[in-house]
């Protein structure tokens, strides 16, 4: 049994490293610079065969060649670690370099000069950034080579760093686009589940907002009718809620949000219902409008009402309690406008390059049981439309205006 579990975990590094060097190969032979790097040095040294190696304990794996002797050897190809001398490079840190191996009083008599038919040949030890040994830059050639000259030497060295940090440099870039790959992965399975979260929330909340309003039909009860009333407010801020959450799922699976465009010569009708329904649940505020828009649109009227009702709440939660909340809405050289604003405290520059970012409330909400999708989702429906959200801010006040371009409106007769 012990065997066993030794045999499984040695299988299971082996895995690893075999994954690890399939890896490094991948890396090298995605640097456009190797090529270049090999043929200068070829040219410069008379060398016919170079290459970039991975080198661990284990193995000796061909990353990239540079091969005019036709040794036949392809990138991922391996040869015996000991039939090298790269595996002395490795344990040494130390390059070998050799002019003529024939000659040459610490190698004539070796074996793998007379193994693999050559005379001249160098292995440079290749690092990555942090210090670990990477493998190794290998030119051979059966002809003599001056490859111990200092200015060779000093070359051979040079791109054997620039080796190093191409390699580098490569694998930070694999690293961070598979982490994003993951992040976009795990975005889209969280904007998946909003959605179906949303989705699945409506049927129990719809049963509940039913048996608040059958009680309240079946009793004159004031304290039940209270309880009845707060349950179907709670309820209507819970579909709100769901209603933002599905919105941002959708915009960002599909990249934007939907709108179903048509010529729409009530809006005007729409956006009023949408102001008495907010003076109803804010009955302490002042809402002033000014509509008289006197022509078709050509819009999502759901969605155009949906941006008034955000914009509108905002100003509610973040203007001054003091000053009305003003909804204009009107056509203006063409284009339909709907401006809502209201005084108070000029929001900074800083603030507004956030304002429709999604979850981002900043500090000046009077409630933090919001989602912070408001102004992102009218952002958005702006963008469905072909059209903007636009704010400007002073001490004036501060007003949010959806512009949808001319062309999208008609005027009516």
């Amino acid at each position: 049994m012990a065997w066993a579990r030794m045999a499984a975990f040695n299988q299971v590094q082996k895995d690893y490293m075999t994954r690890a060097v399939d890896l490094d190969i991948q890396a090298v032979q995605a640097l456009t610079a190797v090529p270049t790097i090999m043929q200068v040095i070829a040219h410069t040294t008379g060398l016919r065969w170079v290459c970039v190696s991975r080198v661990t304990e284990q193995a000796w794996t061909m990353c990239a060649v540079h091969d005019q002797l036709g040794f036949g050897l392809a990138p991922g190809d391996e040869i015996e670690i000991a039939n090298t001398f790269c595996d002395q490079v490795r344990r040494s840190n130390a390059g070998v370099v050799i002019d003529q191996a024939a000659t040459d009083v610490t190698y004539c008599d070796h074996p793998i000069p007379k193994m693999f038919g050559f005379e001249s040949y160098f292995s440079i030890p290749v690092y990555r950034k942090d210090g670990e040994f990477f493998g190794t830059l290998c030119g051979l050639d059966p002809r003599p080579a001056n490859l111990t000259a200092e200015s060779t030497l000093a070359m051979l060295k040079l791109f054997a760093e620039l080796l190093s940090s191409q390699i580098e440099a490569e694998t930070v870039l694999a690293e961070a686009v598979a982490a994003l790959a993951e992040e976009r992965d795990i975005a889209e399975l969280r904007e998946q589940f909003i959605a179906i979260l949303g989705h699945d929330l409506r049927t129990p909340l719809s049963s509940i907002m039913s048996g608040a309003e059958l009680i309240a039909h079946l009793t004159a009860d004031e304290r039940i009718l209270r309880v009845t009333a707060r349950m179907t407010r709670s309820g209507q801020r819970i579909a709100s809620l769901i209603d933002s959450m599905m919105d941002f799922a959708r915009s960002k699976m599909d990249g934007a949000l939907a709108a179903h465009r048509q010529w729409e010569p009530a809006l005007g009708e729409t956006l009023a219902h949408v102001v008495a329904e907010l003076r109803v649940a804010h009955p302490g505020r002042e809402i002033v409008t000014d509509m008289d828009i006197g022509a078709a649109v050509f819009c999502d009227a759901r969605r155009v009402a949906q941006v008034a009702s955000n914009l509108i709440v905002n100003a509610l939660l973040h203007g001054s309690d003091s000053a009305p909340v003003t909804v204009h809405a009107a056509m203006t050289g063409g284009d339909f406008v709907l401006a809502v604003g209201n005084a108070g405290t000029p929001i900074p520059p800083a603030v507004i390059e956030r304002l429709f970012q999604p979850f981002w409330r900043g500090e000046r909400s009077k409630r933090t049981d919001g989602l912070g999708l408001g102004l992102f989702i009218a952002s958005e429906i702006a963008r469905a439309h072909d059209g903007s959200l636009t704010v400007e801010s002073n001490t004036a006040g501060t007003v949010f205006a959806l512009h949808i371009p001319a062309g999208c409106a008609a005027v009516t007769h």
